[in-house]
């Protein structure tokens, strides 16, 4: 495992995250690079999974094209929503902006990135008549992380961070504020803030 890797590993493995949010190890894709560690991440409600995915790390000590870096970050979020929510035709764009907007609040540098929001709708017939239609969001995302004087290695539990806030936007939860030298959060009470209503239920297989 190369230097550089195995420090950004570690700074997954150190990140604080705030307590809705669950995170494990899981085995990374094969193949999209010589070097890959993955973590699968969810915001819990008691028995109950508001909103999940992945996070995957992705290294090739001799730069990718594609990338113009060394690294790359891709992610997979998941959720429900409620069916007023899904109504909304600028959904997919707030959705985006969160992510985003989660990098960019915590002055994190990327590039590169790309991404789609996929909705679907599921209506029930038959024995499964009396349940109510459901609508699913998934966002998946990759970028390239800028470095922050860590010797050429990306903060990436800071990009963790990040996504576990577009995760817990997603899942309805209230925003927080993140002090970095701090390590700390705090609820945020100013205006301007959406964040989607929690869903009826947990995450369905």
């Amino acid at each position: 495992m190369p230097p550089a890797f195995r420090r950004a590993v570690e700074a997954l493995r150190a990140a604080r995250l705030r307590p809705e949010i669950e995170v494990d190890p899981t085995r990374p894709p094969q193949r999209l690079a010589p070097h890959a560690y993955a973590v699968e991440a969810a915001v819990v409600d008691g028995e109950d999974d508001l909103a999940d995915g992945r996070l995957v790390l992705l290294h090739d000590p001799d730069g990718h094209e594609a990338w113009k870096g060394t690294f790359r970050l891709v992610t997979l979020v998941r959720a429900e929503l409620e069916p007023e929510m899904a109504a909304d035709p600028l959904l997919p764009e707030v959705c985006w902006s969160w992510l985003t907007g989660a990098l960019e609040s915590r002055g994190l540098a990327y590039g590169e990135a790309g991404g789609t929001v996929t909705m679907a709708g599921s209506h029930y017939f038959g024995a499964l008549a009396d349940r109510r239609p459901a609508t699913q969001i998934e966002i998946r995302a990759s970028w390239t992380p800028g470095s922050r004087g860590l010797g050429g290695v990306p903060d990436t539990g800071a990009h963790l961070s990040a996504r576990c806030g577009l995760l817990c936007q997603i899942a309805g939860l209230p925003p927080v504020a993140a002090d970095p030298a701090a390590g700390t959060t705090g609820t945020v009470t100013g205006a301007g803030i959406v964040s989607l209503p929690q869903r009826r239920g947990p995450q369905q297989a």
